[in-house]
């Protein structure tokens, strides 16, 4: 026999089933966009040398796309680094880059072609700056470069812009007071002692070029510190070197080659960048995967353990993408 439930119990029937529903929509919200159907078509990303930082996390972030978009063809282009990947994005070439801050403010600074529809989609990890020269040189420290043969990057890389600002700092003229070359991540390691006395570097920790070096025998180069009083009158010079902060390399980066010992250096924040153009509904969903992928890419590119949803959100000199701050706008707690 049925009964008919006490005006009570029935408000806290309906209360339930009301609660129910309320948690039920808020955990749709929370796992959208997972509930539509993943992005497709064909995107270009624009990494670095294939000896870098920049390519392998850009082959591993292809990876995890495919596993949370499967019907999104990334296509990964090389690059001389950080210069020629804000171009690339700024101009069209390329949808997606990694840049450092310092690039991306140097362009918008020169207002080069399609600064102002540059985004940011998220803040990645750090760039160390990493002078090496071999065991037995008698450099010291950025003074002593005077006259030497020196390796200060690709024509449009991120090197290149940082050492030049560098040795000015120390009052050295790149083009006078040294012999430069060209030589990036790629060559120089090999070229280190053979035709070159120090070569500037510029990425994340460790570098697979410099731990392949260092792999090969505990006493294959040696680091150069950057004091920080240097740093100091880097930011004299003005308009992107506000983004140069000085710091210590940790001794864990090159374990056999620093053997327990940091060293002083400056470093500058990389960031993921788009533009304003850009499909929202794929930048939220990419946005996603940079953050949910951080553990199983940086298990190898160490330095991508860095990435974390408090600090990605700030992409100064770039104002976020729409998608991107949708992604974040959805788990903010």
């Amino acid at each position: 026999m049925s009964r008919t439930l006490p005006p009570i119990g029935r408000r806290r029937a309906l209360q339930g089933g009301t609660a129910a529903l309320v948690v039920l929509g808020l955990l749709l919200w929370w796992l959208r966009p997972w509930a539509e159907e993943p992005p497709s078509g064909t995107i270009t990303f624009s990494t670095g040398t294939r000896a870098g930082v920049y390519h392998e996390y850009g082959e591993l972030l292809r990876n995890e796309i495919d596993k949370d978009m499967p019907d999104l063809k990334v296509r990964l282009l090389t690059s001389a680094g950080s210069q020629e990947n804000v171009a690339d994005v700024a101009t069209g070439k390329a949808d997606f880059a990694i840049a450092a801050a310092d690039a991306v403010a140097t362009y918008k600074l020169d207002n080069s072609p399609g600064a102002d529809r540059l985004r940011g989609v998220a803040r990645l990890y750090d760039d160390y700056v990493q002078l090496v020269v071999p065991p037995d040189s008698d450099i010291r420290s950025i003074a002593d470069l005077r006259g030497k043969r020196v390796a200060i990057g690709l024509p449009d890389s991120g090197v290149r812009l940082i050492a030049n600002g560098v040795l000015k700092a120390a009052g050295i003229d790149p083009e006078k007071d040294i012999e430069p070359s060209s030589d990036g991540i790629d060559t120089g390691p090999r070229r280190l002692g053979h035709g070159l006395d120090a070569f500037f570097w510029s990425g994340g920790l460790p570098t697979d070029g410099l731990s392949r070096l260092a792999n090969k025998s505990a006493s294959a180069f040696r680091f150069v510190p950057i004091d920080a009083t240097l740093v100091a009158k880097l930011h004299d010079q003005g308009g992107a070197t506000r983004y140069y902060r000085a710091t210590k390399m940790p001794e864990s980066a090159y374990p056999t080659i620093q053997r327990g010992k940091p060293v002083p250096t400056l470093a500058v924040s990389n960031l993921l960048v788009t533009r304003s153009d850009m499909d929202p509904r794929l930048t939220e969903w990419l946005t996603r995967t940079v953050l949910d992928s951080r553990d199983l890419i940086g298990a190898t590119v160490h330095s991508a353990q860095l990435v974390d949803v408090r600090t990605a959100i700030y992409t100064d000199p770039l104002q976020l993408h729409a998608g991107a701050q949708r992604y974040y706008q959805s788990v903010k707690p």
